[in-house]
């Protein structure tokens, strides 16, 4: 509950700090001179137009983009908030095709208002059109890049989990192969030995004719068992013996000494249950292994303490003189399938640095205490919310499926203004040029002193250049592209021409 109120919390605030960024530029433009009485009222509307946008900019967040568009034709201010707002609906809208429709009907709306309905010069128009695009489109596409930036590392974040359980999943399997392995050595013997008396009391001529075929069919049974072992359990066998039969932890410590490691042993491993023993062997064969490799100049201390209903293995080195720390094998997949071997018979296995060396210590049921029951613990998929349910390639196809998606992205952040731009140019120009062209010729056709009604101008002018219009003067283009800008500039006085200049670009 206290995480989820903090959440809100945070949520809020940063509401609040979202709508004073936005504001601000609104407020500035306000409080500067001059000022005007009906400047508070409506500074008041735009600021509420503020208010609901950030509002419903979570939820809605187009919806927030209409509302400054719409702000801005009546403040100029709140231009500053489209390109927030813009980049927040890339970031939080799912879909591109409702930004592609809401884009679109602002622009198809603002053509006809602009140049349908109030005559605004086309100048004007691609000044607005420019700011659509540059102001509202171009950040969104931002937005778009950075969602699916976090989508693609989303979908490695998983494609890791998936590869780290797949590799723990790969270990369990083999080590429960390689316990199936030793309980069919371990199992097949003792069957054998079993099958062989009762073929000895099958023959046995003390016994009435009804025990020997009692016996014969016991053989026969245990026979036909020993065979259906060998069958389901030997398939998973390995193809190299990882323990010779009948090696105790004693032989492997001969073993190890016989290396040049120096092993200091206190054991009583002598009648425990064989998967406890085959458990209690794979600890110290793999602690003293690792000990070989991570610190091999360092004394090993192994013991196997026995109490009444458990035993306690523990495997014991301190830090090397030389070379590197001895923890560097906690990170390999023995160290998870001596815990698989540990779980399986029942025990607990803990690993870790101790007193700046290493330590294996494994606590096993001798009794009672079969192997723990398999309850799974699914991972929650981000998406769903539900369990994660893991398929072969899943996690690789949405990877690549992400980085599909970023790589389409970011053509389109990068392409699309471009082409936006350049439509919008090709829109611009014959708008601009009709009937406002003066030529070359028709330039130099006109006579200083003739009226204005005999010159055959276009029915058009272009707007000035940026240097200001003169009083008296009109100007017109060339075709100059893509901006079609004012080229020519005729003076008149008294409906007669006075003065003819080229301007320069």
């Amino acid at each position: 509950m206290e995480v989820r109120e903090g959440s809100v919390s945070r949520r809020r605030g940063g509401d609040l700090l979202l709508w004073a960024v936005v504001a601000t530029p609104v407020m500035a433009g306000r409080v500067s001179p001059p000022w005007h009485p009906h400047d508070v009222p409506l500074c008041g509307g735009v600021l509420a137009l503020l208010a609901l946008a950030v509002a419903v900019s979570r939820r809605w967040p187009l919806v927030a983009v209409l509302a400054v568009v719409a702000g801005s034709l009546v403040d100029g201010n709140v231009v500053f908030a489209i390109p927030v707002f813009g980049y927040l609906a890339g970031r939080r809208s799912a879909r591109a095709l409702p930004a592609a429709v809401v884009f679109a009907a602002i622009a198809v709306t603002g053509t006809v208002l602009n140049l349908g309905l109030l005559g605004t010069d086309p100048a004007t128009w691609f000044m607005l059109a420019s700011v659509l695009l540059f102001a509202g489109v171009f950040p969104w596409l931002l937005g778009r890049l950075r969602r699916q930036q976090q989508a693609l590392a989303d979908a490695g974040r998983r494609h890791e989990q998936d590869e780290r359980r797949a590799v723990v999943e790969r270990v369990r399997l083999r080590e429960r192969a390689r316990i199936a392995q030793d309980m069919h050595d371990s199992l097949g013997h003792d069957l054998s030995l079993i099958a062989l008396r009762a073929g000895a009391l099958e023959v046995a001529p003390e016994l009435s004719p009804a025990h020997r075929a009692a016996a014969g069919e016991l053989r026969a049974s245990v026979a036909a068992a020993s065979e259906r072992l060998h069958d389901v359990v030997g398939v998973l066998r390995e193809e190299h013996t990882l323990r010779p039969p009948g090696e105790s932890v004693a032989d492997v410590v001969d073993g190890a000494r016989d290396a040049g490691m120096t092993v200091d042993l206190r054991a009583d491993a002598v009648g425990l249950p064989p998967l406890v023993a085959h458990a209690v062997h794979r600890v110290v064969r793999e602690a003293l292994t690792n000990a070989a490799r991570y610190a091999p100049d360092a004394p090993v201390a192994v013991e196997v303490a026995r109490a009444a209903d458990t035993v306690t293995v523990a495997v014991v080195n301190p830090a090397p003189p030389t070379g590197p720390l001895p923890g560097a094998a906690s990170h390999g997949s023995g160290l998870l399938a001596l815990r698989e071997r540990v779980r399986l018979a029942g025990g607990v296995l803990d690993a870790g640095p101790r007193d700046g060396g290493w330590a294996v210590t494994a606590r096993l049921p001798l009794a009672g205490a079969g192997p723990p029951a398999v309850t799974a613990h699914p991972a929650v998929d981000p998406e769903t919310g539900g369990p994660h349910r893991a398929e072969p390639g899943a996690a690789a196809r949405r990877l690549r499926e992400a980085r599909r998606r970023l790589r389409r992205s970011l053509l389109v952040a990068f392409g699309a203004p471009a082409g936006l731009a350049l439509a919008l140019t090709l829109v611009y120009y014959p708008l601009v040029t009709a009937g406002a062209v003066l030529d070359q010729a028709g330039y130099e056709r006109l006579r200083l002193g003739e009226p204005r009604d005999a010159l055959g101008l276009p029915r058009r002018q272009v707007g000035p250049p940026s240097t200001g219009a003169v009083p008296g003067c009109e100007y017109y283009t060339d075709r100059n592209f893509p901006f079609a800008q004012a080229t020519w500039q005729l003076c008149f006085a008294d409906g007669r021409l006075v003065s003819k200049e080229q301007i320069e670009r």
